[in-house]
Parts: C-alpha cells; structure tokens; sequence
C-alpha cells in the first residue's frame, strides 16, 4: 500500500481520470525520487493509463532497472511490447512472471492473447479495438479498507492478550534480532583499540567506536551488506579483540538476499579497489558470460561485468556456481554472488543465482 502523499494523490489523479494533472506533479519531483523504484513505477503506470506510451516505456524501463522482478512493472511492461507488436519480448516478461506468480491472471490473458494472434494481423485489430488496457497491472493501493468495529475491538484484545501472555511490552520493538547482543560493554567501549601491530587500516578510539555504530544502524534497517562492509574495515583494522568479537557476532545475524531483497548496491570498481573490505558482501552485476566451464555439481565461466549492451566492459571476474543452470553466452546474465577475495587486489564470486531472459535486452 502507498503511504507516500505526492505518489497518493498521482494514483488518485489517475483513478479519477486526471492523467495530466498526475504526470506533472510526479515528473515535478525527480530529483527528490532519484533511485526510488515505487516512483518510477507509479509515474510509468500514470502515463500507460493515460495513452503516454513512450513516458510509461521509459519510466517502467527505469523502474524494473532499480528492481527487475516486481511482477506490476513487469505487467505494464508485457502490455507495452504487445502493443508494439514484439509478442517475443512480451512472452518472455509473460513467461517471467509465471516463475515468481503462477497464477496470476493477467499473465496468463496475454499469453492466451500471444498464443492466439501471435504472427497475424489479428493483433492489430485486437488492439485498435481497445483491448490493451485489460492487460494493464492495477494501480497501488493507496488505502485500508476499514473492517466494521466488532472485528477490530476482537483484534485489538486477541493482540492485548497475546501481549500479556508473552510479555510483549518488555520487548524492543524497533531493534532487530542482533542488535542487543551486539552492543559493546562499557569496558569495551573505553578501549576499542590495539596498541601496536600491522593492520590495513589504522582507526582512533573515536574512529572504531564510530564505524562500529554505522555498522550496527545499517544493520537494524535491515542493509546487511553496507553493516557487512562495515564490519570488515573494523576486523581489518587496529580495532581490539573484543570490538572484533562483537563485529563477528553481528555478521551471524546477517541475512542472505535475494534478487528483489538486496539493497546496498556495490560497484565492480567499489570491490575492485579494495576486495577485503567487501568480504562476503552480495553483489547483484550485470554482464555476460564467457569461456564456460561445466561439471557436475558446479558451473564456472569469466563474468564480463558490464558488458551485456557489448559496449563498454568494465571488468573480469571468476564466478562460480553450486546450482543447476543453464547459460547462454550469447544472451546478457545477471548474476547474485558473494564477494570472495583472493588477496589485496584480486577476488572471485560465489553465486547464488543468475538471472538471463530476452528481457535483459533491452
């Protein structure tokens, strides 16, 4: 549900047919949304139900780039290829879809849509006739719908009791799993530092007390792989044994992301510059693959990180996988990884995952 008041009131422009009055007061806001996928993907479904097609293609491109698997991007998307005729583009997104939502219903009207007219002019009356539009996602919802008092007084007490029963109050409820067992003890906090020693990087009291909490805050709003990044600088450092104990605890309560879960995004140059400092850190890179290796349990191949337009390369990085794929070295990949280093200045990706379809193309 939408909470935001400027994407609130654009949805109910839209809802109320005041497409012009929607898109500018959304398109008036960019600057204040750069990297914000539920702004782009609003904006976009603003100009698909207003017939802006080329705004609503530009606008869910950039959507799906911030996050490539929301199933309501997708969908506006699938619509917009249909409409230009590429029923092949439409039918992978289609396809796509169904892996994360079989039974979504909208998919499966384009497919049947795709299967029936694909390759005739038919499609082209199906269109002009006006039909697109049932092919478009719904809007977001941008309120609850209230449930009559007596479910809400029963909800409110079955909450209460539960409450009492498990001694909720005396619970934190804006703490994380793992942030109270990381908190440094007062001895700890008054000598967070080792005298003497090599390290690679050399930190003051106020330093490693500083980095230390930038690491938990980006751990309690759930961005493990910045407090991930964090904690390394401290346990690459001067930092005291107990400081490092702690920074140790708090990576165990990290969590593996996902495609469409994974917040902090690092740059190959970022990793590149400094691999230990990203040790066990998730990276989500696009590129192709090259000089593929396959055996029976494991799959390998030189990941060209950013070449998937085969235009510009930004570097070349091993990858390997425990998991059955199938690569096609002449389609873009995606891939999902851990960050392994293999010295100061060099390191290899463990993944977890990779992504290729003809959507990646575009």
């Amino acid at each position: 549900m939408i909470s935001d008041p400027i994407l609130k009131k654009a949805i109910n422009f839209t809802r109320a047919g005041k497409y012009d009055q929607a898109i500018k007061l959304l398109e008036a806001e960019v600057f204040r949304y750069q990297d914000s996928y539920m702004y782009y993907h609003v904006l976009g479904l603003c100009c698909l139900y207003a017939g802006d097609f080329g705004g609503a293609f530009t606008y869910l491109s950039r959507a799906k780039n911030i996050k490539f698997k929301e199933v309501s991007n997708l969908l506006g998307l699938a619509a917009l290829f249909l409409r230009r005729g590429n029923t092949d583009r439409a039918l992978d997104l289609y396809l796509d879809i169904q892996e994360s939502d079989p039974k979504n219903k909208i998919a499966k009207r384009g497919l049947k849509i795709i299967r029936k007219y694909s390759g005739t002019d038919e499609l082209q009356t199906w269109l002009i006739q006006g039909k697109l539009p049932y092919l478009y996602p719904a809007l977001p919802r941008t309120k609850i719908t209230i449930k009559p008092l007596p479910f809400i007084i029963a909800g409110i007490a079955a909450a209460i009791g539960l409450g009492i029963f498990i001694g909720i109050k005396n619970l934190p409820f804006n703490q994380r799993e793992g942030l109270e067992q990381s908190m440094l003890e007062k001895a700890e906090a008054e000598n967070p530092v080792e005298m003497g020693g090599v390290y690679r990087y050399i930190l003051n009291a106020d330093q490693v007390i500083s980095v230390y909490n930038d690491a938990r805050n980006y751990f309690n709003r759930f961005q493990d792989e910045a407090a991930k990044r964090e904690l390394n600088r401290i346990l690459e450092s001067n930092a005291s044994e107990a400081v490092k104990n702690k920074a140790r605890l708090l990576l165990g309560y990290t969590q593996t992301p996902g495609f469409d879960t994974l917040k902090d995004r690092f740059s190959f140059s970022e990793v590149s510059a400094d691999p230990l400092l990203y040790r066990d850190c998730y990276i989500l890179w696009r590129g192709s693959a090259a000089n593929l290796r396959t055996g029976p349990s494991m799959i390998s191949f030189e990941f060209l990180v950013g070449y998937d337009t085969r235009t510009i390369m930004e570097g070349i990085v091993p990858v390997e996988l425990n998991i059955p794929a199938e690569i096609n070295t002449m389609l873009p990949l995606e891939v999902l990884g851990r960050i392994v280093p293999l010295g100061s200045d060099r390191f290899m990706i463990a993944g977890i995952g990779i992504h290729q379809s003809q959507a990646l193309l575009e």
